[in-house]
């Protein structure tokens, strides 16, 4: 019998094969088929049970996941809008300063360093009630007598997330855009000067659009991170007060692992997982229309 001898390419690339089916494929598999099952961690045998498209329809009838949805929703709108906003005039501002700027880059990275654990554990103590930094600088100042409830009222803690969010991220939207600055080319700027141009003007219609392949790369980037955002949420409210705080994943954990649904909080979750592949192809589209524009392909 002859041997059967595999390409040289095919063997090198066959442990990290073996790797993403073993860690990627078979739980996308397994989570995939229990979400058409009533699987509870409780009762291993339910994961046998096929119940078809079950657990789908109750999250589609489900006015709590869509509240939840909701809330996700205007996290994604306020903060991607304000971390796009920041991060410009952040890069813009860093763009002209001549001395110290790689110190400036490297301070300006440091809130990407930090975990979202981190993250929310810092920003619980910050708006804690009773010992709470902000509350603490507020009576101080006299601004206000009594302490602020910041992560138990409804509106003061969803607040409070999206500054955390907005804290935490701003800086990927300024990285990005700050090499999207040092790559525009120095003639078309120049040539708008000698026009006589307005800064407005040259910023509108000469640096913006060179700018916007890379702020819709930022956009997907946070979009996704923003649609499944749970540490930072689960860590300052856990969904509180009420459930007014409760955002997607949050919800699907809740459901998954403290109710012990797993079936139904699996079907949320691919529900999620759809909505985030939309919002990526939207702004994809978006970036190719944008490249498109400056001649850069689609």
């Amino acid at each position: 019998m002859s041997k059967i001898k595999l390409p040289t390419w095919f063997v090198l690339i066959l442990p990290a094969i073996l790797i993403l089916v073993a860690v990627v494929l078979i739980p996308l598999l397994l989570s995939l088929y229990s979400s058409f099952t009533p699987y509870r961690l409780t009762r291993p045998d339910s994961l046998y049970k096929w119940i078809g498209t079950y657990n789908y329809e109750k999250a589609a009838k489900s006015w709590v996941f869509w509240s939840a949805f909701g809330r996700t929703v205007l996290l994604l709108t306020i903060a991607l809008n304000l971390e796009m906003l920041l991060g410009l005039g952040l890069a813009l501002l860093v763009s002209r300063v001549t001395r110290g700027q790689r110190a400036l880059r490297t301070v300006m990275m440091f809130p990407m360093m930090f975990s979202p654990i981190l993250v929310g554990f810092q920003f619980k103590f910050i708006f804690n009630d009773n010992v709470g930094l902000v509350n603490n600088a507020l009576q101080s100042l006299g601004l206000t007598t009594a302490a602020i409830p910041w992560l138990v009222d409804q509106k003061l803690a969803m607040f409070s997330i999206i500054f955390a969010e907005v804290w935490s991220s701003t800086s990927v939207f300024a990285i990005l855009i700050l090499a999207g600055l040092f790559a525009i080319p120095k003639d078309p700027l120049e040539a708008a000067k000698v026009d006589g141009c307005t800064p407005w003007q040259t910023f509108r219609h000469i640096t913006l659009p060179f700018l916007m392949p890379f702020i819709y790369i930022a956009l997907a980037i946070r979009s996704l991170d923003v649609a499944r955002a749970y540490d930072i949420v689960n860590i300052m409210t856990n969904g509180g007060p009420a459930r007014r705080t409760e955002l997607l994943w949050t919800l699907i954990g809740r459901t998954g692992y403290v109710d012990a649904k797993m079936g139904y909080a699996n079907a949320m979750g691919y529900v999620s997982i759809f909505m985030a592949i939309f919002f990526t192809i939207f702004f994809f589209k978006k970036l190719s229309a944008a490249r498109a524009e400056l001649g850069m392909g689609g």
